[in-house]
């Protein structure tokens, strides 16, 4: 059995790429297990948001170089993932994920994905490989496999739009994970509902070992 686990990022930072705490409690949660990941993001461009004001400061940047400063240059193009080496998949989230690796976040239950990524996604599906995701990167794999079950929390207007791209959001709390066994879907709310970093990690952590524990099975 292959203990490597793909990370598919979005860039740097909540507002316009990936989340870095939920980031790096994925890659520490990864490592700590005894697995090796390593991270992969699109060859996109990215319209860049000052993280201090909120706006956007209109410079374009590369996902893929930006997601590089999370995972200290050691990334590869999306499109030489190889599913078959790779035990499992994980998705932090940030609201990159919502602008980089979906429109979802201009869009809502009428998103695309980006084709790549579908590709891939559908790849560790077809193959029973597990998939995790944190906070927002849930609806990803709503729109991807349809029916299945994830988690964004326990908001009604949320179950919602979930219920809209043909998913079904089951309420959880801050750390706690909602496991799709058919499907190998691992989710948690994260950042959707944690109010300090301690939680963050915690409910990666739960997330990321249950992943896991699918990967043997």
């Amino acid at each position: 059995m292959s203990k490597l686990v793909a990370v598919i990022l979005s860039g740097c930072g909540d507002y316009d790429g990936s989340e870095i705490h939920e980031a790096t409690a994925v890659l520490y949660s990864i490592s700590k297990l005894g697995y090796t990941y390593k991270c992969f993001a699109p060859l996109t461009k990215l319209d860049t948001v000052n993280h201090v004001t909120g706006k956007k400061d209109n410079t374009k940047r590369s996902v893929l170089e930006e997601s590089a400063r999370i995972s200290r240059g050691e990334i590869s193009p999306l499109r030489d993932l190889d599913t078959s080496k790779f035990s499992a998949v994980v998705l932090p989230g940030g609201f990159g994920v919502a602008k980089n690796l979906s429109d979802f976040a201009f869009k809502g239950s009428e998103m695309s994905i980006n084709p790549t990524l579908e590709t891939k996604l559908t790849e560790f599906k077809n193959k029973n490989k597990p998939i995790g995701a944190c906070s927002i990167a849930a609806p990803i794999i709503s729109k991807v496999i349809p029916k299945c079950k994830i988690t964004m929390g326990n908001d009604r207007n949320v179950s919602s739009s979930i219920t809209k791209l043909g998913g079904i959001n089951e309420s959880k709390l801050e750390t706690e994970i909602c496991v799709d066994i058919e499907n190998k879907f691992v989710t948690t709310p994260s950042y959707l509902l944690c109010q300090r970093i301690d939680q963050v990690f915690d409910a990666v952590d739960n997330m990321v070992k249950k992943v896991l524990e699918l990967s043997k099975k």
